[in-house]
């Protein structure tokens, strides 16, 4: 058991990052709003979204590179710049949300207004990575994010009758309508998000530096082990991404939904899931919870941004660096969190704005998936390391029911 946890890295991370304050809030709003007709997604997104991160991990790994740098080096200027300029829009308004939200829920508990808590948050991320380090953030904040398994004894103290969520997590039942394929969208695209597919190539080239290979050659290839324990560490980590997911799900639905509460439109109302387990300490359960996440996840969008906009400028930087170092490159993450702090002063409620931010990036992802699946299955690119015919498959599949599902929002619009 040591052994296995040692060898979880980058996607034991990843996964982490993808419970973010505006997952919480879409598994929220999903539950609250179709009860346990919504459990089948947590089952159904799992093989989709682990088969994306395990070919950008083996993207990272095989070429050396993060995923912008291999894109730049395999297609024209425009792929890489539609690449990026998707990847910028869905991170900044996907940061603004996550701000928002930690701004909002420490409102609840402590009075304070959400407009002075907001910048706060924004400075102590950017100072973090400016002037400490992503890792010594993550070992301070991933203890709060502990917290998220509040959710798990909730929905066991609340007592369902297993056998109807059995049925509903096994076999789906869909609506067709705006609100349901809305839903289903942001569930998508806050399971399997753009941030996620960079960051995780980032990552891994980021743990080859910490070996010792400094230099793209030094890291080209990789090993059958390597690929193995990326393999595992890859799933492991989307595999409690979902678990938690499922756990709100079924939370929200038997305490919010079968009680007439489905429309989720506060901090205060998404918290309430947690009463069964937490009684009026419920609302710091959430608020710690949101700030856990938000601390961990923030850091990676824009982090992710920096990364590719680093690599389609073959500008020098990464996390590891001091930002002396890399001035572009914290220059843009410093940006990117400024421009997403500006979105909060619009004036949307947080709920709404952390569903719109899960909605935009299901609407964004499926191009740089197909991207991603095209890159994966390119022997220029991957030599003999190609992904596997299922891994390829289940790449196209999320592309095409990510794509079907949008145009069905679309479609339903009213």
């Amino acid at each position: 058991m040591r052994r296995f946890f040692a060898h979880l890295g980058p996607g034991l991370i990843t996964g982490a990052a993808d419970d973010d304050p505006s997952g919480i809030s879409t598994y929220s709003v999903a539950g609250a709003a179709f009860g346990l007709n919504a459990l089948w997604t947590a089952l159904f997104s799992f093989p989709l979204m682990a088969s994306v991160q395990l070919m950008c991990a083996r993207l990272g790994m095989v070429t050396g590179r993060g995923l912008a740098g291999v894109v730049r080096r395999r297609y024209p200027r425009w792929v890489l710049g539609a690449t990026c300029v998707l990847l910028v829009v869905a991170n900044v308004i996907n940061i603004g949300a996550d701000l928002g939200g930690m701004a909002q829920a420490t409102e609840m508990v402590t009075g304070v207004d959400s407009r002075l808590c907001t910048p706060v948050y924004a400075a102590v991320i950017v100072s973090f990575l400016f002037f400490s380090s992503y890792e010594r953030m993550a070992r301070i904040f991933k203890w709060l994010t502990l917290i998220l398994f509040s959710y798990v004894a909730a929905a066991l103290l609340a007592d369902p009758h297993w056998p109807t969520v059995l049925r509903a997590t096994f076999l789906p039942r869909i609506e067709w309508s705006s609100e349901y394929l809305a839903t289903f969208v942001g569930i998508l695209g806050t399971t399997i998000s753009p941030y996620l597919f960079f960051w995780q190539a980032a990552q891994e080239v980021e743990e080859e530096r910490r070996m010792g290979r400094r230099t793209v050659g030094a890291r080209r290839g990789a090993t059958d082990d390597e690929l193995r324990r990326s393999r595992i560490d890859v799933v492991t980590g989307m595999f409690f991404s979902n678990l938690i997911m499922y756990f709100i799900i079924l939370t929200t639905a038997i305490t919010l939904h079968d009680e007439g509460r489905q429309s989720i439109t506060s901090a205060g109302q998404a918290a309430e899931a947690l009463r069964p387990f937490a009684g009026e300490r419920a609302y710091w359960l959430f608020t710690l919870g949101l700030i856990g996440t938000g601390m961990l996840g923030v850091p990676v969008l824009a982090g992710s941004c920096a990364y590719a906009i680093a690599e389609a400028g073959a500008w020098r930087g990464t996390l590891s660096d001091r930002p002396s170092a890399g001035r572009k490159f914290y220059a843009v993450i410093a940006a990117s969190v400024i421009v997403g702090l500006a979105l909060d002063f619009l004036g949307l409620d947080a709920v709404r704005m952390l569903f719109s931010a899960a909605v935009v990036n299901g609407v964004l992802a499926p191009p740089l998936i197909a991207v991603i699946t095209l890159l994966a299955s390119d022997r220029t690119v991957m030599g003999d390391r190609v992904s596997p015919p299922l891994m390829r498959a289940l790449g196209w599949l999320t592309a095409a029911v990510m794509t079907a599902a949008t145009v069905g929002m679309l479609l339903t619009w009213r």
